[in-house]
């Protein structure tokens, strides 16, 4: 379970979206996201969500779709 962040994806949003899934797959640089059971969604990669750097490249793919939320900014 991840301590600093949680990273919350917008089913709806990536499922509509063409493409979407692959690309958050795609742009995060250490491998948060994966290809989910459902065609066109994502899923969190739980063991890889403390690795984020905070480079906000999956939430310029889609600002609607993924949120990463800091647990420690309450």
């Amino acid at each position: 379970m991840a301590m600093f962040i949680r990273v919350d994806i917008e089913d709806d949003v990536v499922r509509k979206t063409p493409g979407l899934a692959k690309k958050l797959v795609e742009v995060c640089p250490v491998n948060i996201f994966k290809l989910g059971s459902a065609e066109g969604t994502a899923e969190t990669v739980e063991e890889n969500v403390d690795e984020c750097t905070l480079c906000d490249l999956c939430m310029q793919a889609s600002p609607e779709g993924v949120r990463v939320v800091k647990l420690y900014e309450s």
